[in-house]
């Protein structure tokens, strides 16, 4: 746990303790926004799932429930989102950003930040919560080339190991500088190669790229127009190479001039429990400001004090 930023208390309360403390704070006239920060943002996600247990068992309501009745705004989005367990998490982040307005950034995230193993887990809590396939919503709501990109990212099972073949790196690396030339992104060449290979012989092929061509490949995809294709195949080659490095990116875009909430609350709650330390520090060397103080200048109220519990401030 090392590269999380949450604080969890020692000893730990027990879970019915804990459930108890929520069900005081949402009794009365106003909720106690404090209380139900100081539990949740402090335990991790087994211990959130044993506090939903013991809070059913005792009370007869689902604890979900009665949050998002006590609570609103950017504050009620945030606790939602992090009270889930992180696989299931991933997957209602997953259907927001297919059935609101869609977000093929978050789609992309998901099917290349993770693990094979994890990808396949989070499509798993996807089929049993909506009773339909990530796929199938992702091919809803999109169409030509972006769909092809994304379906064919979503539906693969890369191997997770280290092994790499430096041939299949140089001759891949030229298939992709052909496409990039005739500025042919949308190439099947291109969607077979990113989303078949493993993590490891991708980043071997981006080093050939960039040994070879003088030019880092993420630079080479962008274009001077606006291309969504494109954006898109940068969006998943920084998600595969350097996933912190992507996540920076987001966090500053996120408390620009033009706060973004949800993609704010989205990386805070995705990373806390994993690798929000590391995330922090490079945040840091890039902006010369800490994160805690980005956040605490963009946000306020409950929200605020809940994101700074979560990121460790």
């Amino acid at each position: 746990m090392t590269m999380a930023t949450i604080t969890v208390p020692e000893p730990v309360p027990s879970a019915a303790e804990d459930a108890e403390r929520l069900f005081k704070a949402c009794q009365g006239w106003g909720t106690d926004e404090k209380e139900i920060i100081a539990v949740l943002a402090h335990r991790d996600a087994t211990q959130r799932k044993q506090i939903r247990l013991a809070y059913e068992e005792h009370h007869h309501e689902n604890l979900i429930k009665r949050l998002e009745k006590e609570l609103s705004g950017d504050f009620e989005r945030a606790v939602y989102r992090w009270i889930f367990d992180p696989i299931e998490r991933e997957a209602i982040l997953a259907n927001i950003a297919v059935s609101k307005k869609f977000d093929y950034q978050v789609i992309i995230e998901i099917a290349c930040v993770n693990s094979p193993k994890e990808l396949l887990a989070v499509k798993e809590a996807y089929h049993a919560r909506y009773k339909h396939s990530l796929e199938e919503d992702v091919a809803l709501h999109t169409v030509g080339e972006l769909r092809q990109l994304l379906i064919s990212l979503v539906s693969t099972y890369r191997y997770g190991g280290d092994e790499i073949d430096v041939n299949v790196a140089k001759l891949e690396a030229k298939t992709l500088q052909d496409a990039i030339n005739l500025q042919e992104f949308n190439h099947g060449e291109v969607i077979r190669i990113l989303s078949t290979r493993s993590k490891a012989q991708l980043c071997a092929t981006f080093t050939c790229y960039k040994d070879e061509y003088g030019i880092s490949i993420t630079k080479a995809l962008a274009t001077d127009s606006p291309n969504e294709f494109a954006h898109a195949l940068r969006t998943a080659v920084r998600c595969i190479v350097a996933p912190h490095k992507y996540f920076v990116k987001v966090l500053q875009r996120a408390v620009s001039k033009v706060p973004d909430e949800d993609a704010l609350t989205r990386v805070v709650v995705m990373r806390a429990e994993k690798d929000l330390k590391v995330i922090k520090e490079m945040f840091y060397q890039r902006t010369n400001v800490t994160l805690e103080h980005a956040v605490g200048k963009e946000t306020s109220g409950d929200y605020k004090s809940f994101l700074l519990a979560l990121i460790g401030n």
